[in-house]
């Protein structure tokens, strides 16, 4: 899709009443699975990657197979799949590993923000996603987070403009409530952001994140999206919420991304277009589909070395602390949770050598079979979120 048009053919897209599908890039085999689907489909997908996961060579790349910004960009282009929408999920101060270990001030992880996003920029990412609310130095306030996020967009607005490269942004912050948002107070953020974008000169964002009642923990949504009994005192239900907040996004014209969709019911996905909400991302359900698939292989063919491996790398890696609501869930389930983090460790890799050899010899492609399982799952987004029949 050539730059100038993608943004006419999204627009054309959403209004025939689907939900385009983001994909977090948890593994290569997410990745490889997200480009066959869009590809044999037709279908656009964003692959939507965190700094955590990919990050500029400056940065020292991220943790999906060790891969820059460059890195994944000269591999994707070898791919020629004009449906796979490079994406920049949650670009901001601190949303790097990096700068929160070299303890950077507002000041120099914003500086480190903007090199992030310049790679991204000359690296075909198409939609910005701009969040700096990450609160590491406890000085956040509405008004520090506004004034970031104008900051960054016209910091990129510009760059793209210099290098002649057309991007869509995002704009929205990481927090997931569990809860809608407040109608008025949402409605006013839009309107004091457009003004303040339309004061500069600047283009609007094509889409704003939006809390639709949607809570990841574990491998399950506890929003009251899909467990309206979980609704806070004087929440309306999202049948009656969402339509009215999608109508007041398009009113600005701005479109809707619902962001943890994660483990939702397939019920309630198949309401999403019918209630206004335009795009939304799921991340951590394919890494731990990936990470559960390959144990259950391990243990169909009794190979409990390399099942044993994989759970104490994974477990050790500590990462199942942001998902585990239960600290006392089991070993296995904590290192389901997190497996996907541990990948590109040098003992799993070298582990993994070892299982993709003896499945070989029963006629198993060990990849083949982890993007298979994969791609089943984006199959059953894209059919419920109205892109396939």
């Amino acid at each position: 899709m050539e730059d100038v048009k993608l943004k006419v053919y999204l627009k054309k897209y959403i209004n025939t009443k689907k939900t385009i599908l983001g994909v977090g890039p948890m593994s290569i085999n997410c990745i490889n699975a997200s480009n066959n689907i869009s590809s044999k489909y037709k279908v656009p997908i964003f692959l939507i990657c965190s700094r955590r996961q990919i990050d500029s060579e400056l940065h020292g790349g991220g943790y999906v197979n060790n891969w820059t910004t460059e890195k994944l960009n000269t591999y994707l282009k070898k791919k020629k799949n004009k449906y796979l929408i490079l994406s920049r999920d949650h670009g901001g101060p601190w949303q790097n590993n990096l700068e929160i270990k070299k303890n950077y001030n507002i000041k120099d992880a914003m500086k480190s923000a903007k090199k992030s996003f310049e790679a991204d920029i000359l690296n075909d990412f198409k939609v910005i996603h701009i969040d700096p609310s990450l609160n590491i130095d406890n000085k956040n306030n509405l008004k520090r987070v506004t004034e970031n996020i104008f900051e960054l967009y016209e910091y990129c607005y510009e760059f793209a403009q210099k290098r002649k490269k057309k991007i869509i942004f995002e704009i929205g912050t990481e927090e997931q409530t569990g809860y809608s948002d407040n109608f008025l107070e949402l409605e006013n953020l839009v309107k004091n952001i457009l003004i303040k974008l339309h004061k500069a000169n600047l283009p609007k964002p094509m889409f704003m994140v939006a809390q639709t009642g949607t809570k990841v923990i574990e491998n399950k949504n506890i929003g009251s999206l899909d467990f309206p009994d979980k609704r806070i005192i004087k929440e309306l239900p999202a049948e009656i919420t969402l339509p009215k907040i999608s109508k007041m996004f398009e009113k600005y014209g701005i479109f809707i991304k619902q962001h943890n969709t994660d483990y939702l019911t397939n019920e309630t996905l198949k309401w999403l277009p019918r209630l206004g909400i335009h795009a939304v991302n799921v991340a951590p359900e394919f890494g731990y589909i990936e990470s559960l698939e390959y144990s259950k292989i391990l243990k169909h063919y009794k190979l409990k070395k390399h099942l044993d491996i994989f759970y104490k790398i994974a477990y050790e890696s500590n990462k199942w602390k942001k998902w585990v609501e239960n600290v006392y869930s089991t070993v296995e389930f904590k290192a389901l949770l997190c497996g996907h983090y541990i990948y590109s460790d040098e003992s799993f890799v070298e582990s993994k050598k070892h299982v993709k050899f003896f499945l070989k010899k029963k006629g198993i492609d060990l990849n083949i079979f982890l993007q298979r399982k994969i791609e089943n799952s984006i199959l059953n987004y894209l059919k419920q979120l109205n892109n396939i029949n």
